[in-house]
């Protein structure tokens, strides 16, 4: 998602009192808040990431192209074994757990130097805030698009929303929802479950059948789903009414 349209809701999700700034690698664009400019430690940060993870796929070139769950075997960097994990947890290819799988590895760093920390990779947010926060949930054309939020209680730890679009974005989805969802502690395992539910709203009548699937997650905190002017959403969090922005 890059045109200025589709970042606003970086805006809505500003945290009063945290520092704002963007760090970006080829095809990482990362949105960090934090008490104060890391952009040089999360540079950094996101270059190391990047070269472990693309060493590994220089050498298992499969783990980048697989639609389906992936088996690692051998020694194999972190970002590497959670992506495939998460792949094999929603039934996907590992890939579909990479902005999120690298939204959390720099987050947990920085994490180290900032008491609070937020950073969002294409709508895949790790999020560590002492207290409840609202994110506002982009679906491209849908009337509901940044006016719909969910209402998070950040407490217990780090917490992740991802999103997946069949209508919005670059990202390969098999359905047609205009945002789907995951609220859950790992990031990684978060956006590859948006994927796998994304895949599963094709129509209207699936986001009931999609939600319940998700719900019976058991890592899983809460998911919605929005397509055209449909919404659902279950879990441990509030739907709020968002002003028009």
């Amino acid at each position: 998602m890059k045109n200025s349209a589709e970042r606003n809701y970086r805006v809505l999700a500003a945290r009063p009192g945290l520092v704002r700034f963007r760090v970006m690698a080829r095809e990482s664009d990362l949105h960090i808040q934090a008490a104060s400019d890391l952009s040089a430690l999360a540079t950094e940060l996101l270059l190391g990431c990047r070269a472990r993870l693309e060493a590994y796929i220089a050498d298992h070139p499969l783990f980048a192209e697989t639609l389906s769950p992936y088996p690692v075997s051998g020694p194999a960097p972190g970002i590497v074994r959670e992506m495939a994990a998460a792949g094999e947890a929603a039934g996907v290819g590992p890939m579909a757990a990479v902005a999120g799988a690298v939204a959390q590895h720099v987050g947990r760093e920085l994490a180290r130097s900032s008491a609070e920390v937020v950073v969002e990779n294409g709508g895949d947010v790790f999020v560590k805030l002492d207290g409840p926060f609202t994110t506002a949930i982009y679906a491209g054309e849908s009337p509901l698009s940044l006016r719909v939020g969910l209402r998070i209680d950040g407490r217990g730890g780090p917490i992740s929303i991802c999103t997946s679009s069949g209508t919005v974005g670059h990202s390969k989805s098999f359905g047609r929802a205009d945002a789907a969802v995951v609220v859950a502690r790992d990031c990684a395992l978060a956006d590859a479950l948006a994927t796998a539910l994304g895949n599963r709203i094709r129509e209207p009548a699936s986001i009931k059948a999609a939600l319940s699937w998700l719900e019976k997650i058991p890592q899983v905190i809460g998911g919605a789903a929005v397509m055209g002017k449909l919404f659902g959403a279950f879990g441990d969090l509030a739907v709020v009414n968002l002003p028009p922005a």
